[in-house]
């Protein structure tokens, strides 16, 4: 039987289309890239979804970039990326991992809480001043960061 495979890799270039899912900014996206570590999930050879964790103090991680294959999305392939980011991340050391995303991302929201994440702060105005382009999800505008935690020591 096959099954999920993740590996790390340095190069973005062929999983852009993917990352963009999760942030329409190509230099935020290679940013991350650059300071973090890129995942790629593989389902019998095929790329089915990717994330990033990025480090942002000894203990503190954030997993940036988290995005599924549209045609892979709602079998269970990104509660599977989750679980590897979060296993990945306190491999790494992380005592805490954040994720942040858009107060219009209501079906993101629910997935992390569902995962154990709690809301404890909120970047207003995070979209409207770092992207050039308004973004919209389910016609309501993305305008703050609702960002997320994650305690992963017991």
């Amino acid at each position: 039987m096959v099954a999920l495979t993740i590996l790390e890799t340095s190069d973005a270039a062929p999983f852009m289309d993917l990352l963009l899912l999760a942030d329409p900014s190509e230099a935020m996206i290679m940013q991350h890239v650059a300071d973090g570590h890129l995942f790629v999930a593989q389902w019998d050879g095929v790329t089915v979804g990717v994330f990033v964790l990025l480090p942002l103090e000894d203990i503190l991680w954030e997993l940036k970039n988290i995005a599924v294959a549209p045609e892979w999305q709602g079998k269970g392939v990104g509660r599977k990326l989750l679980a590897c980011a979060i296993q990945k991340a306190k491999a790494m050391g992380a005592a805490k991992l954040e994720v942040g995303t858009g107060n219009s991302s209501v079906r993101a929201l629910v997935f992390y809480e569902k995962a154990g994440f709690i809301k404890v702060r909120t970047a207003k105005n995070f979209f409207m001043l770092n992207y050039d382009k308004p973004i919209y999800e389910d016609g309501i505008q993305c305008t703050d960061m609702i960002i997320l935690s994650l305690d992963l020591v017991d």
